[in-house]
């Protein structure tokens, strides 16, 4: 799709801002996680990425380190940035899901802040140079420059993010499937006979439940404007582009869901239910449960 060139500065202008507004809320915590260093990075990049583009536009043509460059290269860089941002949205949530695995598997290990904050940074540096890599070495991305010239080029092609498309759908699918398992399932099972069934598999199950139910209301009602907003894009014909795909908001949301999920699925109930489960850092969701005997009273 074509957008004007100075509607394309204005959105990352918008989104450097929200970034970095995001950053600082997390600033207490935000090197203590894979998923903070790298929404550090996205930060800086697209900050970086802003001020070149509308350095370029101002200028219209010019000479940088010896090579001419032209509002051409504006549209170049996007294109660019932007398939880039794409391949990097699957290894994010895969390595999210891994950093999460580790900080609750092992948070008895000592382990200084300043140690993991290393691993992060070289994981995330890891990641941009082989997103670069990718798609100038294995992806079939050409570019699509419009033929005139660079004083009259107003506008540029831009390419639609599939990737975060994907993605949410992959999220609504699971936070789907573990709503029916509660609502559906579970009362199914109870009508069952479980006679061959140690009483402690069955308590065990039934606090799992309960862990479930509460962290599915713990992040739905935190971030039910947003998933209204996620179902609304994947409905509408509303193209997303892909220099706006990955942002820092959309990597909050990720935490969030991702930490949910981890818990779920890794901790003990009884250690969550007794507080006892290490929760990732999430400045959005506050990861506290609570035993069905609590509830009751």
């Amino acid at each position: 799709m074509h957008m004007s060139i100075p509607s394309i500065l204005l959105g990352l202008g918008a989104k450097c801002l929200l970034n970095w507004a995001l950053v600082f809320l997390q600033k207490s915590h935000v090197c203590r996680s894979f998923i903070g260093i790298f929404s550090i990075s996205l930060a800086l990049v697209d900050t970086a990425l802003t001020l070149a583009l509308t350095a370029l536009h101002v200028q219209g043509d010019g000479y940088i380190l010896g090579r001419r460059v032209t509002r051409h290269h504006v549209c170049l860089l996007v294109q660019i940035l932007g398939q880039v941002y794409s391949a990097l949205q699957w290894p994010v949530v895969v390595v999210t899901c891994l950093d999460h695995y580790y900080t609750v598997t092992w948070r008895s290990k000592a382990q200084t802040t300043r140690f993991r904050t290393l691993v992060c940074s070289c994981v995330t540096s890891l990641l941009w140079n082989l997103a670069i890599l990718y798609v100038f070495l294995l992806s079939d991305f050409l570019p699509i420059l419009e033929e005139t010239s660079a004083y009259l080029l107003h506008r540029c092609w831009v390419f639609q993010a599939s990737q975060i498309l994907e993605v949410a759908m992959v999220l609504f699918l699971t936070v789907g499937c573990a709503v029916i398992s509660l609502h559906l399932v579970c009362p199914l099972l109870r009508l069952c006979p479980m006679k061959h069934v140690p009483l402690e598999t069955q308590s065990e199950a039934q606090s799992r439940k309960d862990v479930v139910h509460q962290a599915l209301w713990i992040f739905l009602t935190t971030w039910a404007l947003f998933l209204l907003l996620l179902a609304a894009i994947l409905l509408l014909p509303v193209g997303i582009p892909t220099y706006l795909g990955l942002n820092v908001p959309w990597l909050c949301f990720l935490n969030s869901l991702l930490i949910g999920v981890v818990l779920c699925a890794i901790c003990p109930a009884s250690q969550l239910a007794q507080g006892l489960a290490a929760a990732p850092p999430d400045s959005f969701c506050e990861w506290r449960f609570s035993s069905a005997a609590e509830d009751r009273t």
